[in-house]
């Protein structure tokens, strides 16, 4: 007679969201850069971050034609981020194509601070590979912070 066997398969939250496909911050960056919406610049960006409990979350730029109305990848992911019910970030990753990694603008700087640490790990990345990597203190230092709201 046959001997049954049974076996568990443990799947993280994230394999399961993904397919069963464990997704990189890279994988899930490079991803949703190609679903970006930049048909005036044509310039595609893709962001992930990891919160504190582990969740991946993406975001890609969204132009619009009045300029400043356009949002930038690293504010779509940490939306998702907060949305899901997250306010704390470990790690970034964004990639552009262009001919070296470009780091991000002012404003995500100040936003990546909020929800980030000064040592939070930031690569930057070109679609063909290029990497650099920096944190979060680097890319703003000097960062405008709640310590500042402190008498308010």
């Amino acid at each position: 007679m046959p001997r049954s066997v049974s076996f568990r398969v443990c799947l993280s939250d994230q394999m399961i969201k993904n397919w069963g496909i464990a997704m990189t911050l890279k994988d899930a960056a490079l991803s949703v850069r190609e679903k970006a919406y930049a048909p005036y610049s044509n310039f595609k960006v893709g962001a992930a971050i990891r919160s504190a409990s582990g969740e991946v979350y993406s975001g890609c730029n969204v132009e619009n034609v009045a300029y400043p109305e356009g949002t930038c990848a690293e504010a779509g992911a940490i939306a998702a981020m907060v949305a899901a019910g997250e306010q704390s970030l470990t790690e970034v990753y964004v990639v552009a194509s262009s001919p070296q990694p470009v780091p991000p603008c002012g404003g995500c700087r100040q936003k990546l601070a909020e929800f980030g640490g000064r040592d939070v790990k930031v690569t930057l990345a070109t679609v063909d590979g290029a990497e650099l990597e920096t944190t979060i203190g680097d890319l703003l230092p000097g960062a405008f912070d709640a310590s500042h709201m402190e008498d308010v």
